[in-house]
This record gives C-alpha cells, structure tokens and sequence, in this order.
C-alpha cells in the first residue's frame, strides 16, 4: 500500500487583494465577485464518496494514496480568500495573532461559530509545522495564543507551542489499544461487583501505564474518585498538551478552523459561513479525510545511530556514540523513564480513519450530521499498516532498490509493533512553575500531558509554552510529580548530565527530500 508513492508538490501563486475604507471603519472583502474574476481558488476538493468507494471495490491501496496525496498537497497549500482561508476577525482583519474577543459585531472573531479559540494566524499547515521539515514543529513565531475563555484578558491568554507531527498514527493506535483494556476492566468489575453483591476495586492498567483505580458497587454504580492521569470516562486522549483530544481527525479539523480559517462543513454545518468571510464549505468530509490520513502516515522519529548507520548524516565518533549509550542507562536510572517509557507495543499496526473503536470516531460529527449517511462509515476505511506504508522516508540504493523503510515501525519477536514514542500517554501534575493563569479544560492548571520524547533532538523550543529554548532548562522546570526526575537530573556529576542531554539531542525527526 503506497508503495509507489511519489510526493508532488504544488507551486501556487494567489494574488493579494487589498480592501480600503475610511479611516474609521474598516470591513473585511465579503463580496468577491470581482476577486473570482481576476483571482483562482487554490483548492480542489476530494469528496468521501471517492475514498469509501474506492474501498468498497476492493482498491484499498489506491484510497490509502488519494488520500495521502490529496492531504500532502492540502498541508501545504496557502489558502486565499477564495478558498475561506483567513476570517473576518474584525476591523478589517483576516488573520491575527493575538485573540480578539473584543471584537463582537456580526460575525466577527468572538461570534464565530463553532467558537473560536485563537487565530487565523496562518495560510498553510506547514507555516508553523516546519521544524526542521514539513510536518516538523515550530518556532517562537510559530505559537498560538489562545483565548479559550473569551475573557479579552492578558492574563486569561495562554501560549502554545506547536508540536511535530511524526508518528500521529501509531499514537492514536496505542491510545485506541489503552482504552479498550480500560473499557473491559470497567466493565468487568462492574459484573464481578453484582455478582459478589459488594463493593469491588480494580487497579486501571493499559500497557504497563497504571491510571489509579475505580470501585464498583453491588447496585452497578462505579465510583471514578482514585482514576489518575485520564479522564472518568477512560478514554485515552493523546493529543494537545493537556491530553484533551481523542482521535487525529479532531485535532485536525480545529487546527484548521482554529488556525487557518477554514472550516471544514463537519464543524460549522453545510452551506453555513461560521467565520463571516463569505464563503462557505470550505473543507468537505472527504479533504478532512485526506488531511487526517496524511497526519497519521507521518513517518516514525528516528535516532542518530540509525541515520549515521545508513549513511544519511556523518558518521558518529566513538566517542559520541559511548555518550548516547551512557545517556540511555542514566535516563532510566534518573527516573525519566518512569512518565517517559521507551517504547510500548501495539497488538495491531492498522491503523482506519474512521476508526473502528467507537471512542475514536464521531457518533454525530460536531455540526450534527450522521457520518455514515455522509460516507465516513467505520466498515470502508482508508486504512494503513504502520509497519510497512509509511510513503515517506524510503531509503534506495544508487539502482533504485529499497535499503530501508526508515518511516516504518519495527515489530518485535511476537509480532507486536514497537512504538518508541518515549511516552505514557497519561497527564500529570507538573507543579505550580508550570501551572497557567486558567484551566483551560478542566484537568487542572499545572496538569499537562507527558511530552512524547520521541524527535526531541530537533524539537527546541520545549514546554507547553516553548519557555525552555534548552532540554536543561526543560529539565529544571519540571516540579510536581516529575521534582524526583529532576532533582535526580541536578544531583548527577556535570558527565552523566553531559550523557543525557547526548541521549535526548540523538531522538531525531527526519525526512528524505521529496521525489519531484
């Protein structure tokens, strides 16, 4: 599936179009008729029908790369007027980096529905996922600054940093896999508490990951007060750094209505302009779709040693590579690896959008459409294996024969998937250093998501916020639950600190130039 998969890449231009009025009034291009004559759209949709079936015919391979090809040139497209791209925050503006939740008249920023958090503040994906490639993370310039309250207060406004995309897929995947095991102990120890007729406990375990413990009562009811690191529903949420989103097509369709303006129909509703820029379905099913697959092929992180052991950067010194592998011991032995696990393993490597967990698709999209009357239905999926599609990162000899699928997971010697995401999938309280002005979802101020360390190398700047432009100062600002991580980290002699930072510098994010 994919195998013969060649990226393009798209060149466009769009004009720029100017709108002057008085002095003291400015008001953003709604009428475009003008602009349609002199000016071009740059999008062309994809619609689901296409992708669904295509799979219905048995042409599964040649969904998966529409798909992935239709969502590659989505992500880097500079999206115009004409397209939906940008929205009318107010006085005249089309992007803003700053939320502005003083600006209220019809259908400006703090009317828009579904309700705006921050933002427009870019044209493309790729904008700020850039570092140090497309599907990277970003840079200070990069971050959004949110405003989830609507408060129009300094101190309500909280920064974000923008994360890489590498491995979206097999993330999903572990979180999918975590919360099946969740659901059955739930339900388990619901059955085995009516049939004792009292109370039973039940520690919260999914791959290792302990999430407390939950007591059901001989009447059926389930007491949820000892559930740590996850929400009471027990639903595995990996995504956004306060572990808030379930499922890639999530985090996608708000990036996209957050960030770039355009609204997909799934969030606003069909033929409905949420954002007041004039246009209207701007993102149907099928280009959600696209974007959602091509964020989930996204090719594994890699390390140093395997770059260097393909050629692909110089050579390590020895004296390097001794470094990394003390670093390795004493990341395990200062108790990082206690939140931040090496790897965990999936029983599955196919990853479906939609999926077939039912917590991780939508029951009624966001705008109230049924997903399987749309063609989204979870019995047709565009679908991959994380251990050998991946389009990226194929690495060939001088004759064009394959070396190495660098961006595919390896498995292990039970045929499980490994994933070394450096990672718990689980949230934390990180301490008062770290803790926001608000809460913005609910779990607590200073509760934030394990970071997957996984690329950290190539990664910087660090934090929710991007405060620490070093790994140390990331390092030295972890309190809470991580003080013992990083008071073991300042009690190491200055070489076993050397060592770790080594370590951390060799988790490496890494792409192939794009074949033309």
């Amino acid at each position: 599936m994919g195998s013969g998969h060649r990226r393009l890449r798209y060149f466009l231009l769009a004009g720029a179009v100017l709108a002057v009025g008085s002095f003291t009034s400015w008001a953003i291009i709604t009428d475009l008729t003008l602009v349609r004559k002199l000016h071009t759209a740059t999008l062309q949709h994809l619609g689901q029908s296409d992708l669904t079936n295509l799979v219905k015919a048995g042409q599964a391979d040649e969904a998966f790369d529409q798909a992935f090809e239709h969502g590659d040139i989505l992500f880097e497209t500079k999206f115009n007027a004409l397209d939906g791209g940008g929205a009318n925050v107010g006085n005249g503006l089309r992007f803003t980096r700053v939320p502005r939740a003083d600006l209220s008249g019809p259908g400006q920023w703090a009317n828009h529905t579904p309700k705006r958090e921050t933002g427009p503040n870019a044209q493309a994906c790729n904008s700020c996922h850039r570092q140090p490639s497309d599907d990277g993370s970003g840079t200070p310039a990069d971050m959004a600054v949110r405003d989830p309250q609507h408060a129009g207060r300094l101190n309500a406004l909280i920064t974000r940093d923008t994360p890489h995309l590498f491995g979206l897929g097999a993330t999903q995947r572990l979180a999918e896999e975590m919360t099946t095991v969740l659901q059955v102990t739930k339900v388990a120890v619901i059955a085995a508490a009516k049939l004792q007729k009292k109370d039973v406990t039940q520690d919260l375990v999914a791959k290792g990951v302990r999430y407390g413990s939950i007591t059901a009562h001989a009447d059926g009811s389930l007491d949820t007060s000892r559930v740590r690191g996850i929400s009471t529903d027990l639903i595995v949420r990996p995504f956004q750094w306060k572990g808030s989103v379930a499922f890639i097509r999530d985090f996608v369709r708000g990036a996209a209505h957050n960030e770039l303006g355009m609204q997909g129909v799934e969030m606003c509703g069909d033929g409905v302009d949420g954002d007041g820029d004039g246009v209207v379905d701007e993102f149907l099913i099928g280009d959600i779709t696209s974007l959602t697959v091509y964020n989930a092929s996204q090719p594994r992180p890699v390390t140093k040693g395997e770059l260097a052991a393909l050629g692909l950067i110089p050579a390590l010194s020895a004296a390097e590579t001794a470094a990394i592998q003390r670093g390795a011991a004493v990341f395990n032995n200062a108790q990082c690896a206690s939140c931040h696990i090496p790897s965990l393993t999936l029983e599955s490597p196919i990853f479906n959008e939609p999926s077939r967990n039912p917590f991780f698709r939508d029951a009624k999209m966001p705008a109230g459409q049924d997903p399987v009357a749309r063609g989204l239905d979870p019995q047709f999926p565009v679908s991959m294996d994380l251990t050998k599609d991946h389009p990226d990162n194929v690495v060939t000899d001088a004759a064009g024969n394959i070396v190495k699928r660098l961006g595919d997971f390896e498995k292990d010697g039970n045929g499980r998937t490994i994933v070394r995401l450096y990672g718990d999938l689980k949230r934390h309280d990180m301490g008062p250093g770290l803790a926001e002005s608000i809460d913005e979802v609910g779990t607590g101020a200073s509760v934030w998501m394990t970071r997957n360390l996984w690329g950290v190398g190539t990664t910087a700047p660090y934090l929710h916020d991007g405060r620490a432009t070093t790994l140390t100062e990331a390092i030295l600002e972890h309190g809470g639950e991580a003080a013992g991580a990083k008071n073991a980290f300042t009690a190491l002699p200055l070489a076993g600190q050397q060592d770790l930072i080594a370590f951390l510098n060799s988790l490496m994010l890494f792409k192939l130039p794009a074949e033309d």
